[in-house]
């Protein structure tokens, strides 16, 4: 699984190593964001809004319901009793604590490799902005052994062991969402051929991001993580109390995601949006900073098969229409990611509908 997610990921590298932004007593202007960096840069989310991103109990007896109401109006929700257990909540992100607590030095042992998916550096994104973002980040696809052996030399295996429970359980967790959410439009299980004889998807792939967002001294002039859509089907993060997270809607702008202890934030992915032809948005989402604490969240990336082909269900197409979007694989969406960023889902949908692609 892992070399052929790596291909995918590997045609969009960033790999510049952190100076110890804590260590910074000023924003230099090299962390120093205006809307002439990022058109959606702003100091502060909405506040009027009475609505609020939904927190759906998974076992809620409507919660198929729920989760389609979610992902059409907001393309992302919290949810609880998902079933992953409070205690390996709390180790992935003690794990994350310890890799980001450690000396600068020890951090770029596992540095990112030129040609490297898995390890240390800052946020892929990154160069597609003028300005630097106040977080650092670590990458797993696939085993963390090799990495996580230089950053722990006599205990990384119980490190390692932590990262295969929550691979697991986050796994089972997304073929159950990715029903759920189906399964509100009327899709069933005979549309998606690679779901899998068990329908639980064990073709899929993924990464884990852990995030690390220092203590910021002007919070309000940096930027985290700018706003982006993710490249998935569906992300699956989990925020400690420090609330960072927020998403855009375009009637109430941006919205800080609160934090619910024991919760996890799903939001629809690109390749999710065109596989319901446009029904699920892609939520545009990004992180801020504070100056009290610093925050970790730990992201769980998940998508097909890398050379699969997807494309909108025919069951969601309107027969008297043509889909949206054309057939890709994940790995040729990657290809346009990497040049047009956000823009992507909007430039093959103009080139689909000038024919430019069949």
């Amino acid at each position: 699984m892992s070399s052929t997610l790596s291909d995918v990921f590997r045609s969009h590298p960033i790999h510049i190593p952190l100076p110890s932004l804590p260590d910074l007593k000023s924003l230099p202007d090299s962390y120093t964001w205006t809307t002439k960096d990022d058109l959606l840069f702003s100091a502060s989310a909405s506040s009027d809004s009475h609505e609020s991103l939904p927190l759906i109990d998974l076992s809620d007896p409507h919660v198929t319901t729920l989760v389609g109401n979610a992902c059409t109006t907001w393309g992302a929700f919290q949810i609880t009793n998902h079933g992953v257990p409070s205690r390996l909540l709390d180790d992935i992100e003690l794990l994350t604590g310890s890799i980001f607590r450690l000396p600068f030095q020890r951090k770029i042992k596992a540095a990112r490799s030129e040609n490297g998916v898995s390890g240390y550096g800052v946020a892929r994104i990154a160069s597609f902005f003028n300005k630097k973002m106040w977080s650092e980040g670590f990458t797993v696809v696939g085993s963390p052994l090799h990495d996580f052996r230089k950053l722990w030399p006599s205990h990384h295996l119980e490190y390692c062991e932590i990262i295969e429970e929550y691979e697991e359980h986050m796994q089972k967790l997304a073929a159950k969402l990715m029903w759920l959410a189906l399964d509100s439009l009327g899709v069933k299980v005979n549309d998606i051929n690679w779901a899998g004889p068990n329908s639980d998807f064990q073709g899929a792939q993924a990464a884990i991001q852990l995030n690390h967002y220092p203590i910021c001294p002007e919070p309000d002039r940096s930027m985290g993580l700018a706003a982006h859509t993710d490249l998935t089907l569906l992300t699956i993060l989990y925020q400690n109390n420090t609330a960072g997270l927020q998403v855009f809607r375009e009637d109430m702008g941006w919205f800080t995601v609160p934090t619910v202890p024991g919760s996890l934030v799903v939001n629809v992915g690109d390749l999710l949006h065109i596989l319901t032809n446009g029904i699920f948005p892609s939520v545009l989402h990004r992180a801020r900073v504070n100056h009290i604490r610093s925050r970790f969240s730990m992201a769980y990336l998940w998508g097909p098969p890398s050379d699969l082909m997807i494309s909108p269900l025919s069951r969601l197409v309107d027969p008297l229409q043509s889909p949206l979007y054309p057939s890709l694989t994940w790995k040729q969406y990657l290809a346009t990611k990497a040049t047009h960023f956000n823009q992507s889902l909007s430039i093959i949908r103009n080139n689909m509908s000038s024919g430019q692609i069949s």
